[in-house]
This record gives C-alpha cells, structure tokens and sequence, in this order.
C-alpha cells in the first residue's frame, strides 16, 4: 500500500490494495480508554499510545485521524472558547473562531508528524471531519447558536476549513473523507477544500453525499451498490448477508461504540474472508 489514498483507491482492474475502510473512533476510544475516554487531552504523546494501540487490534487499510473528535475535546477543556464563538450574530462566526484557534492547529501537526512516522508510509493518514456545512452546524449548536446554513454559508466554511488544513500541509496526509450529516450539504461549494486537497496531493472521499454532488470527491461510500465504498456497517454488525465487492469497489463498516470485542472481531473475519 501507499501512503497516499489516491494510489491505493480500486481501479476497474482490482489491482489496488484498498479493500477495507473501518472506522473505528469511537469504538476504540471506549475499548481503550473507558466510557468518556480523551486521546487528546493529553497531547501528541497520548494520542499516539491510544492510536498505535486501536491500529494493532483492528489493522484497516486506512489510519483514521479524526477532527471532529479533536476539536471536541479541545472545546469540552476550553469553555472560554466556546462562549467566544458565540459572541458575534454572524451564521459562520462560530466555525470561524473555532478553526482559527492556535492550539488544535499545533496538536494536530504534532499528531500528523508522530502518527506518520508510526505508520512509515504502510497505509494513507486519511483525515476524517464533517462536510463543510455539517461542521458549521455543529460548530452553531457547541456555542448555542441556532442552525443556521445555506449555500453562501457552506462556501464560506469550506474557505476556514481550506485555511485550517494549512496546518499540517507539511506532512505526509493521504486524504481526507468528509461525512456529511443527516441532510447532505451542497457538494459544489466546496471547492476551496477541494482545491487545498488537490493542491497538497490529497484525495478527497465523501461518505453519505447528494447523487447529484458525487462527481467532486474521488470516491464516495455510501450504502448504494454503485459507489467506490460500499458502507455495509449494518449488514456486518447485524449478521445479515453482506453485498458483494467489485472489483473497483471497496468495504467500509463503522464499529458500533459498544459492540462487544469478541463480536467486533468475529465481524471482521467475516469481512475480511
């Protein structure tokens, strides 16, 4: 395999290495670490631990660095940047200020530039964050502001999400997937994100987006049976039957948080079988 996503996404000919995709974040988190379990509260030193740890037991074909989760914990020890990105009545103020802060900028470099050294170009570091528009929703509802998103608005939070990637351009990432929440946003704007990507040599994959925005992202996995990943998450955790993989398709599965490890492992061989 690759340390970059886009070598290792299946070709028509099934020649390339990616077959599995797991997310396993907060699977891992709670197996590791306990109920309520922070790998980033305490540093690059930490994450790590916990990260190299939930690589040895699950072994995907992509190493997840999850955004969402660390700009979570940030917030969850920093109220005060919380009630700032609430201050000002602008709908993208609060992703804004959240994205700019200097802390999360430096601990992610720190983590990319440990986590790549572990991995030593064996799999792509995929970077896993909500879309633009979901990320701004939810940056909205942390400072206890009302949801408020159109399309001026996600083309905006595209250009802070761009900016903040800025932050780790210097280091071997291999993708990044963006998951859009229960109402996929509007794909085509975008672009500032998929310009940085295409720019630093990232694919882009988007889980769960509109058919009519698909063509922007190199892959997408989504439950439908014509998309590069195939999501068969309840299939394989509810012991139905999964689909078959083309040939230029591959499997991705989310763990369920508090499935039983025993029954995580048994899944897997079966996937993987």
């Amino acid at each position: 395999m690759s340390q970059y996503l886009a070598e290792d996404l299946p070709a028509a000919t099934g020649t390339k290495a990616l077959r599995i995709w797991l997310k396993s974040s907060g699977y891992a988190r709670r197996l590791l670490l306990g109920e309520g379990g922070d790998p980033w509260g305490e540093g690059a030193a930490k994450y790590l631990s916990y990260f190299s740890q939930a690589r040895g037991l699950l072994r995907g074909d992509v190493a997840e660095v999850d955004l969402g989760d660390l700009f979570r914990s940030w917030l969850a020890h920093h109220p005060a940047l919380v009630a700032e990105m609430g201050s000002k009545k602008r709908a993208t103020y609060p992703l804004r200020r959240m994205l700019e802060e200097d802390g999360p900028r430096r601990l992610l470099d720190e983590v990319a530039e440990a986590v790549a050294a572990h991995l030593q170009g064996q799999v792509p570091m995929v970077l896993v964050m909500p879309a633009p528009g979901a990320w701004l929703a939810e940056a909205q509802q942390m400072a206890g502001r009302p949801t408020e998103v159109d399309d001026d608005a996600v083309e905006d939070a595209a250009m802070y999400v761009a900016d903040f990637l800025r932050c780790v351009a210097g280091r071997p990432v291999g993708g990044l997937l963006l998951e859009e929440g229960p109402e996929p946003g509007p794909a085509a704007r975008y672009t500032p994100v998929l310009n940085a990507a295409k720019h630093y040599r990232w694919a882009v994959v988007g889980r769960n987006v509109a058919p009519d925005g698909a063509q922007v992202f190199d892959a997408v996995i989504g439950a439908d049976a014509g998309v590069t990943g195939r999501d068969v998450s309840t299939e394989l955790f509810a012991t139905g039957d999964l689909p078959e993989r083309g040939a230029d398709q591959f499997y991705f599965a989310e763990i369920p948080v508090g499935h039983a490890p025993e029954a995580v492992l048994d899944a897997l061989a079966r996937l993987r079988g």
